[in-house]
């Protein structure tokens, strides 16, 4: 059935659109080990794309003591401000975010970064002419694999969960948008494997933004909803 709503996608950002897990991974680790309280870079890479709040529990345990989490976030925020300035965007994402907007499609940006990080983000894009709307932690109370963030997206672009799809890179994001019944696009770029993010219920899988590009016209970011 026809109808007039508008139609967008979503994008997470850190590790979808921006190359930024490791990074993240790298000042998590380092902020830990700081602490005395070491954890394997793989075992950090693995969290990444949970909030900070919600990647300490997974990673140290929700029963830790909690005094030290807001040292521990400043010092990750600290390390990770180092690389502001050479944040790299992921192939053609800019591309990418043009051609769904010349397709009628609203372009939403659902991080959950804090506000001076979205602006490092989206100097990296350089595509502030097709975006719409773009979230941050401001907007969430629970962070990713709670579709906070999600539903902050879609009251603020005026688009309803029947008519978007959104594209992630972690399995949390997979997970995040099927909480609201959201059809999720995985990108492996973000260092999650094609079998893990398709096993969390990502209804397509591509590389990497230049790969979603170049199948754009088949993939589920152009077919009808609603």
């Amino acid at each position: 059935m026809r109808t007039d709503k508008p139609s967008g996608v979503l994008f997470d950002v850190d590790g979808t659109l921006v190359d930024t897990t490791y990074l993240h991974t790298v000042s998590w680790w380092e902020a830990l080990r700081q602490s005395d309280q070491p954890v394997p870079m793989a075992v950090v890479h693995r969290s990444i794309g949970m909030g900070s709040d919600k990647l300490l529990d997974h990673l140290l345990g929700p029963e830790r003591d909690r005094d030290a989490d807001s040292k521990l976030r400043d010092a990750h925020d600290t390390l990770y401000a180092e690389y502001w300035e050479r944040l790299t965007p992921l192939p053609r994402a800019a591309d990418l975010l043009r051609a769904c907007a010349e397709r009628g499609l609203r372009v939403v940006l659902a991080t959950s970064a804090s506000e001076p990080e979205v602006g490092a983000l989206r100097r990296a894009l350089a595509a502030d002419d097709v975006i719409d709307t773009i979230t941050s932690s401001a907007d969430a109370e629970q962070s990713k694999p709670a579709p906070d963030i999600l539903v902050a997206a879609l009251e603020q672009s005026g688009l309803a969960a029947e008519r978007v799809v959104f594209v992630g890179d972690s399995v949390w994001d997979v997970v995040a948008a099927g909480t609201l019944d959201i059809p999720c696009v995985g990108l492996t770029c973000g260092g999650t494997s094609r079998g893990e993010l398709a096993g969390a219920g990502a209804v397509a899988v591509y590389d990497d933004p230049a790969a979603l590009l170049g199948e754009l016209a088949d993939s589920p970011l152009t077919r009808p909803r609603g």
